[in-house]
């Protein structure tokens, strides 16, 4: 209500209650108040009331809400569901307008409102998870693959006569579709194998640029979060490279605003070289439903005419879902997590290598990735091939999500193109392995339970292994115990009589 509404309450209520009432409007007003003028996240997180008043302020700004409205086209916003409107607070006319996805709606003041702040406070995000001097960003209702895909596409208007992408070989499909759907063709760079790590060939980089030419090649697209043993690529050198020959470059930083190892090296890339743009997932950042990503850069106009390229309006569901989670956990509470997440990573790196002692393996050595560890499944695969995709498939139906048994020796064909040892991220690693990440939001309890699943997974198929083992043995025994048998048989059944020795 507003300061007349309350003025009148006074005639039915004790003026007192009344005024008590509107100082308790006046504090969630003022937390709103206080977004609309910075457009920064909140360093304290707000309740839900407040929140959930903020998006009812929205809605009832959009034409389809009006009390009066008489919509007679063919997008007004009309919605069959009653469940469904409440699930998108009547926010029902999405973002932006049929030419730019960033532009304000005549009929949704609201959703427009809406866009603005969540660009807005997810480039304060930004800021505070390490990229300083990023200069814009905006929600894209499209996961990261196809955010990649609209990034390249417009740079394809810069540069007319280019066909080829650099890419330093991650073994993502997604990642190297995202470079096919835009009409590129990727070069594909193999990795380094040092000590454990896979890290960035930049030699060869160079020498492809200078064998293709640089008019030639629309961008270096290279990769921050990744599964171990891949490491992130060297941006810094990356960067400068790419400022050398003039050539554009786009970084996949997937599930790296969790990561301020990640963040640090795209802000020391943009500081000494040239990074265009960095596309990282709504998901895995931020803990809300996928389908959406951000895209961000150091050149505010060409982010800008990225968010142009995006043909049509969009849904807000993205946009939303990210508002309210950052409104909900504020600055502080999103620092929290990038905290814990980074003591769980260390814990789960103690447990891990201390379980595969156990089973005489080994915690690969990765100090370059700061999210995923690797553990070497050695024996197992010696022992017997199939029982590295075996543990993945025990750890799967035993409810344990995002580990990932990697054998040697896979090939996959994508788009025309084999990778050979795929999932290894090269042709010939030197051993299989599991992985397992440190991400946002994992606690103590989910290291604990896991480590002690996969303990029983490889008792299991130690076991197993063993049976099998100790079976095979025993029939061979058998099959030689029965061929000594018949061997003496043979013996005894022709031996000489007394009468053919005489002969």
């Amino acid at each position: 209500m507003n300061g007349d509404n309350f003025t009148v309450s006074e005639q039915l209520v004790s003026p007192a209650y009344v005024r008590q009432g509107s100082q308790a409007r006046r504090s969630h007003e003022l937390l709103i108040r206080q977004l609309l003028d910075t457009g920064k996240c909140p360093e304290t997180g707000w309740d839900e009331n407040t929140i959930e008043l903020f998006l009812h302020e929205l809605s009832i700004m959009d034409s389809n809400n009006f009390l009066g409205n008489c919509g007679v086209g063919e997008r007004e916003g009309r919605v069959a569901s009653g469940l469904v409107a409440r699930r998108h607070y009547r926010l029902i006319h999405g973002i932006g307008r049929s030419g730019d996805i960033s532009a304000v709606q005549p009929k949704a003041a609201g959703s427009s409102l809406l866009n603005k702040l969540a660009n807005s406070v997810v480039l304060s995000i930004i800021k505070l998870a390490g990229v300083r001097t990023v200069a814009n960003c905006f929600v894209v209702p499209m996961a990261t693959g196809m955010s990649l895909t609209l990034c390249f596409l417009t740079l394809r208007h810069k540069r007319p006569k280019a066909r080829y992408i650099i890419w330093p070989r991650i073994d993502q499909k997604s990642c190297y579709k995202s470079m096919i759907t835009a009409g590129f063709e990727p070069v594909v760079i193999e990795n380094l194998l040092e000590g454990d790590e896979l890290r960035t060939d930049l030699k060869t980089i160079e020498a492809k640029i200078q064998e293709l030419g640089a008019e030639n090649i629309l961008c270096v697209h290279s990769t921050t979060s990744c599964f171990a043993p891949r490491v992130p690529d060297r941006l810094e050198e990356l960067a400068l490279i790419c400022a050398k020959y003039d050539i554009p470059h786009i970084v996949n930083n997937a599930y790296g605003v969790q990561s301020s190892k990640c963040m640090h090296l795209i802000q020391q890339g943009a500081r000494v070289g040239r990074i265009d743009a960095f596309v990282q997932s709504l998901d895995k950042n931020f803990m809300v439903p996928v389908g959406g990503a951000i895209i961000a850069g150091f050149n505010e106009s060409f982010i800008q005419e990225i968010s142009k390229m995006y043909p049509g309006r969009a849904s807000a569901s993205p946009s939303l879902d990210v508002l309210i989670t950052l409104l909900s956990q504020g600055a502080n509470g999103y620092k929290q997590l990038l905290k814990e997440r980074k003591d769980m990573y260390i814990y789960l790196a103690s447990e891990l290598k201390k379980l595969a002692e156990i089973y005489g393996e080994r915690l690969l050595d990765t100090p370059h990735n700061p999210i995923s560890l690797a553990m070497s499944v050695k024996n197992l695969d010696e022992q017997r091939g199939t029982s590295v995709t075996q543990l993945g498939s025990m750890l799967f139906t035993r409810q344990v999500s995002g580990a990932r048994a990697v054998p040697l020796g896979l090939v996959q064909t994508v788009n025309d193109y084999t990778f050979k040892g795929f999932m290894t991220h090269t042709n010939n690693y030197t051993c299989a392995y599991l992985n397992a990440a440190s991400a946002i939001g994992m606690k103590k309890q989910d290291v604990d339970l896991f480590i002690k699943r996969l303990d029983k997974c490889l008792k299991t198929l130690q076991k197993e292994i063993q049976t099998e083992y100790a079976t095979e043995n025993s029939s061979q025994s058998s099959d030689l115990v029965g061929e000594l048998s018949r061997s003496l048989s043979d013996v005894l059944h022709n031996e000489p009589t007394k009468d053919n020795l005489s002969a």
